[in-house]
């Protein structure tokens, strides 16, 4: 069954806003955003996610547009793994399953669904296709996420660590010292 959410988070580190239509279902997520920021410089960014089974990115499409000049973001993988930004090959990439939108807590969900990680124990190691903002460039990035309880979990990366809080959907409602959702 898929269910349709229209969410809003205030997104405290970029002094900005990120709204998005999703939908979600028992395997997968599609969703469109739009973001705008003011820090490091003012932006807005609209997006698309589509996901395949297991909530394994296939596309993330993006634009930001900064005062100064816009830039486009077509980030793929394929079923066999391959990853490309803006039609070339990013080995890099590797084994990544899930892209991640800097600064948008959206990009959280799709490995907590896939491992339920808001619903049962568990901690997995994932590297991730991390979108610097507002630049998108991308670049590898190692994150672990850890269940905490009942729609609670821990996200790190390197030194950086935060608690997680999500609805019943596995969607984030508070992204400590990053996004809060209205």
């Amino acid at each position: 069954m898929t269910t349709s959410h229209v969410l809003t988070w205030a997104v405290s580190e970029s002094d900005g806003y990120e709204t998005a239509w999703i939908e979600v279902d028992d395997t997968s997520l599609r969703a469109r955003g739009r973001v705008v920021g003011t820090v490091p410089e003012p932006y807005w960014i609209t997006y698309e996610l589509d996901t395949t089974e297991d909530f394994v990115t296939r596309r993330l499409r993006a634009t930001s547009e900064m005062a100064s000049r816009t830039v486009e973001l077509d980030l793929r993988r394929t079923q066999d793994g391959r990853w490309t930004v803006n039609g070339e090959p990013a080995p890099d990439l590797g084994s990544a399953l899930d892209c991640d939108l800097g600064l948008s807590p959206l990009t959280n969900t799709m490995p907590v669904l896939r491992h339920a990680l808001h619903r049962v124990p568990g901690e997995q190691d994932f590297l991730m296709a991390w979108i610097r903002v507002p630049d998108l460039t991308v670049q590898p990035n190692r994150q672990t996420y850890t269940h905490l309880g009942a729609n609670r979990v821990r996200y790190a990366s390197g030194t950086y660590r935060a608690d997680l809080t999500l609805d019943a959907d596995g969607l984030v409602v508070t992204y400590p010292g990053l996004a809060q959702r209205r």
